[in-house]
């Protein structure tokens, strides 16, 4: 693993316990940073109209698209950070 990718994934650890839990915003922001760091552009098929949390999450996965992983961990380390994340 390279170095940016173990910060990743240090960062990625450190949401989970940040001092006070984000707006829904933000952790959809989280959230896709996340899955296009990992994993790159949205793929599958958008969730039912009734999924209400999955169709967000995908939305806003979906924004991201074209954005490469590396710059999208840089992101999601940078606001775990000035959430207050400690890693």
């Amino acid at each position: 693993m390279s170095n940016g990718k173990d910060t990743f994934e240090l960062a990625a650890n450190a949401a989970k316990s940040l001092p006070t839990r984000p707006d829904d915003q933000t952790m959809l922001t989280l959230y896709a940073l996340y899955k296009q760091g990992s994993a790159g552009d949205v793929t599958g098929q958008k969730p039912g109209f009734f999924d209400f949390i999955g169709s967000a999450k995908f939305e806003a996965w979906g924004k991201l698209k074209g954005t490469s992983e590396e710059v999208a961990r840089n992101q999601y380390v940078e606001l775990v950070r000035k959430l207050g994340g400690k890693f």
